[in-house]
C-alpha cells in the first residue's frame, strides 16, 4: 500500500521515450526525475510518478506480444477545462473527441506520441 505522501507510480509503453518526455513536460507540467532514453524516463506531476518505457526497456519486453492497450488512461484535473483545451490547441494538439459531461463533471482524451491516453477532467460543481 502507498503512504499518503508516496508518489503512486503507472508505467505508459512508449515508442519513443524522448518523444513522450517532451510531451508530457512541455504541454502538462511534468517534471523530469530521470532520463535514460532510449529506454527509459521517470516524470512526476505532484504524487503521479510516471514511468515511460521505451522498447528496450525491461517493462516493454515484459508485455506479450499482441497484447491490446486498452482504454486505460491517466486522469489530470484542471478548473477550467475551456480554457487548457484552448492552450492545448495552441501548442498544436488534437484531442481525441469532443468534450463529453456527465454527472461528475467533463472531460475530453488527449493521445501522447505512442497514443496512450491522457484524460483532462473539469469536475462538476457541487
Amino acid at each position: 500500500m502507498t503512504a499518503p505522501d508516496q508518489l503512486v507510480s503507472v508505467r505508459y509503453i512508449v515508442d519513443d521515450v524522448q518523444a513522450a518526455v517532451d510531451f508530457y513536460t512541455t504541454h502538462l507540467g511534468f517534471t523530469v526525475r530521470a532520463n535514460v532514453a532510449p529506454a527509459f524516463a521517470d516524470v512526476v506531476l505532484g504524487s503521479l510518478r510516471l514511468l515511460l518505457s521505451g522498447p528496450a526497456s525491461s517493462g516493454a519486453r515484459a508485455t506479450p506480444e499482441g497484447t491490446p492497450a486498452g482504454r486505460n488512461r491517466i486522469h489530470l484535473t484542471f478548473k477550467d477545462l475551456d480554457a487548457e483545451i484552448d492552450r492545448l490547441r495552441g501548442d498544436g494538439l488534437s484531442f481525441l473527441g469532443d468534450v463529453v459531461a456527465g454527472p461528475g463533471g467533463r472531460q475530453i482524451l488527449l493521445a501522447d506520441p505512442s497514443g496512450n491516453l491522457v484524460e483532462l477532467f473539469e469536475p462538476a460543481e457541487r
